[in-house]
């Protein structure tokens, strides 16, 4: 669901092999000054980042961003809560999906939009293993047609 023109800072591939992705959000992220020179650098880590609704907000948890190396003492704490920027009709439907057993809310993509720093949620379900196995099958099958296809057109 990226759009056309975004400059992708990062990708959780992870993600869509644990889980199964409902539905994905763009969403807009609070951040400090050096957090966004930062993430622009890419110095940024979420092998397990996750966003929770509280209190009528969305809030990202493990998105670890790394200090700004070249800022002074001002500099943001790298582990931080941060707040993501949704509609209110939406952040009210992802309350009540998370509240549904099995659903959770799982860090997908980083990228630039028109210069503002981005992140795609997206509302999974996770996948059992017999599910990951089928997904790995079907990833061998479509590479072994690829290849006999490169091959019939070499002869």
């Amino acid at each position: 669901m990226i759009p056309e023109g975004a400059k992708i800072v990062a990708l959780n591939r992870r993600a869509r092999f644990d889980y199964s992705v409902e539905e994905s959000f763009e969403c807009g992220i609070e951040l400090r000054g050096t957090e966004v020179k930062s993430i622009k650098d890419g110095k940024i880590s979420f092998p397990d980042a996750f966003a929770e609704v509280r209190k009528g907000e969305v809030w990202l948890r493990n998105f670890h961003v790394a200090e700004y190396g070249f800022s002074s003492v001002f500099n943001h704490d790298p582990d931080r809560l941060k707040k993501l920027l949704l509609h209110a009709h939406e952040i009210k439907r992802l309350d009540r999906k998370v509240r549904e057993k099995g659903y959770t809310l799982v860090l997908l993509a980083v990228y630039l939009k028109k210069g503002l720093i981005k992140v795609e949620l997206g509302l999974c379900k996770g996948k059992k293993l017999y599910d990951k196995r089928a997904d790995l099958k079907e990833k061998d099958m479509k590479m072994d047609l690829k290849r006999q296809f490169r091959s019939k057109g070499e002869d």
